[in-house]
């Protein structure tokens, strides 16, 4: 019985891991305007986004 269950959650994983690979995560510097220093924006996106992202301003 356990044997079955263990792999169920195998397949599971598996399909989880097929759509994982569809997210990337970007992580862009942006520029204060009020001190010229840098900080960092860190987001989760679908692979088809990632340049809309990094062209945003």
């Amino acid at each position: 019985m356990a044997k079955a269950a263990k792999t169920a959650i195998k397949t599971k994983d598996q399909k989880a891991a097929a759509e994982a690979k569809n997210w990337s995560k970007v992580i862009k510097a942006v520029r204060s305007p009020k001190t010229g220093a840098y900080t960092f924006k860190e987001t989760i996106v679908h692979k088809d986004k990632v340049k809309e992202f990094l062209a945003q301003k």
